[in-house]
């Protein structure tokens, strides 16, 4: 398949690119400069967008002779840059990241019209200014050496960044009708597979209605999707799914026997089927019960299953976003506990939306923001991504969050919904991301 969102691409983190609208780096500062005098340093009100998504800045755009100047730390760092270092004593910016999967390093000088690119002297359209303790470069600047499309709509006094393609990890499950796109697993870091759940009774189950091992189809068994997948170095992952909608996770949770009974349960499937790693779905917790009692159950839970555990096989929780309506989950200490945490920052829309309808963006902002401040780190947050909400136009907004924060990376649900509701939704996909190698 031509765009697999797993092919790799010349254009990483840094590639250079400009807007497919035509809007030319010079043209990108000289349209807003249509109110600005020759001379004149005129303070703009201006929005930001990166990836479709306000960007906050504490230094707002200028326009000095025609050229826009922006805030080089808050767009530097959204885009991926580490290290941003200002030096007093020589008044120079410093800054690390990568383009084309190569290290660049750069700096630039207050009042020097020439930046230096690793090792080498660039001709900048103007030269960086200090404006209220901020460093401003000109706009064009994050087009030419930092890959990102650049643009500038007068009517509204918007500056539109579209960030680079960057490598990150990419998760998919398999479950629920996930069969005729598993071509898609070689696109991705890790694969959960859906196959088992916590029945009503509150027991540990690879047999039921949904959730469920499937039947062989052919030479094709569920034995061989997962070694497969092992074997091309993708870590298949057991997903155990369980709703507390009629109080059986907690029933589960709250019983020495059962909880004892479930790990036995999935520690003997990983041995039978030769998963790499553990997901647990658990959904619907601190809704209807304590939230606080609810925390502490999934907590223990989860660290007698990670003790449990083969050794070097992975856990990974699945959690409702901060903002949702449903509080059994302490961030911090489940991410001391799992490897990663895939936060489920959709199903904000009203209930009986249909698909296609994308989840609100300063919705799923603010889930990160939130998860990040109650202590997870962002190296172990994967931002779980509904595709029968998102269309090819929405989805790189979600994946441009994932970037923006430089979180570990994005989980896609599910397999059986790329191709389902647009062909495009794939190479949108690949456009803004690509599996980490």
């Amino acid at each position: 398949m031509i765009n697999q969102w797993g092919i790799k691409s010349a254009a990483a983190v840094l590639a250079l690119a400009l807007l497919t609208s035509g809007v030319s780096e010079g043209q990108a500062d000289a349209a807003a400069s249509v109110s600005a005098s020759a001379t004149a340093s005129v303070p703009v009100k201006t929005t930001i967008l990166l990836d479709d998504v306000e960007l906050p800045f504490d230094s707002p755009p200028i326009i000095v002779k025609g050229v826009t100047f922006v805030p080089f730390r808050t767009i530097g760092e959204a885009l991926g840059l580490q290290k941003v270092v200002w030096d007093d004593k020589t008044q120079t910016v410093k800054a690390e990241g990568t383009k084309q999967g190569k290290p660049v390093k750069l700096s630039m000088r207050i009042g020097s019209g020439t930046a230096v690119v690793n090792g080498v002297n660039v001709k900048l359209p103007a030269a960086p200014m200090m404006r209220s303790n901020r460093v401003l470069i000109p706009l064009s600047f994050f087009s030419t050496q930092f890959g990102a499309q650049v643009g500038w709509s007068q009517a509204t006094n918007t500056v539109t960044i579209k960030s680079p393609q960057k490598a990150i990890h990419l998760r998919t499950f398999y479950a629920l009708s996930s069969f005729a796109e598993r071509d898609l697993v070689d696109s991705a870091n890790s694969v959960a597979f859906g196959w088992s759940r916590i029945d009503r009774d509150g027991n540990f189950t690879l047999e039921g209605s949904e959730y469920r091992v499937p039947e062989p189809n052919g030479d094709v068994t569920p034995q061989s999707l997962v070694s497969d997948t092992a074997a091309k170095s993708i870590k298949p992952y057991l997903m155990v799914y369980s709703l507390d909608g009629q109080n059986e996770l907690t029933k589960m949770m709250s019983s020495e026997t059962l909880r004892a009974n479930s790990i036995s349960g999935i520690t003997k499937a990983i041995a039978d089927y030769g998963f790499g790693g553990v997901v647990l779905d658990f959904e619907g917790l601190g809704f209807q019960l304590d939230k606080v009692e609810q925390q502490k159950l999934l907590n223990t839970y989860a660290k007698q299953l990670k003790d449990a555990l083969p050794q070097g096989t992975a856990l990974s929780l699945v959690v409702h976003a901060p903002n949702s309506a449903y509080k059994g989950y302490d961030f911090k200490t489940l991410a001391s506990i799992a490897d990663d945490l895939v936060l489920m920052a959709y199903k904000y829309n009203p209930s009986g939306t249909g698909p296609q309808v994308p989840e609100p963006n300063a919705r799923v902002n603010e889930a990160i923001q939130q998860a990040l401040k109650a202590g997870v780190p962002k190296t172990k947050l994967l931002l779980g991504i509904d595709l029968r909400a998102e269309t090819p136009q929405s989805i790189d907004d979600k994946l441009g969050l994932a970037k923006r924060y430089q979180l570990k990376g994005a989980a896609l649900w599910r397999l059986g919904l790329f191709r389902q509701y647009s062909p495009d939704m794939i190479g949108a996909i690949n456009k803004s991301v690509i599996k980490q190698q």
